[in-house]
């Protein structure tokens, strides 16, 4: 768990590497508790809600709508608001020392 939070650059009491430990133990005892289920006879779901449209047509989930490609010009107007652009680029202070 140190290691852990080491790498994610978080700075965490004893106390709570303790508490995340025992949470973290948690979880895991859990999921190895799942692993002993037999679902071989479980038919995987390629999604979770079973049809967007409802029989009547009306749609029953608007967030499963189809993709559709919408260009973006963002980028323009937000570089000129940059103080040290360089097209496609923002430069930026150093935040990271390691």
């Amino acid at each position: 768990m140190v290691r852990v939070a080491e790498l994610a650059h978080l700075g965490l009491s004893p106390t709570e590497i303790d508490a995340y430990r025992e949470q973290l133990d948690a979880i895991l005892t859990y999921v190895d508790k799942l692993k002993e289920l037999d679902t071989s006879h479980v038919e995987p779901m390629a999604q979770v809600l079973h049809s967007a449209v409802s029989e009547g047509g009306e749609e029953l989930h608007p967030e499963l709508r189809e993709d559709v490609l919408v260009n973006c010009d963002a980028a323009k107007p937000i570089l000129a608001q940059a103080p040290e652009a360089q097209t496609p680029f923002f430069r930026v202070p150093k935040v990271i020392e390691r």
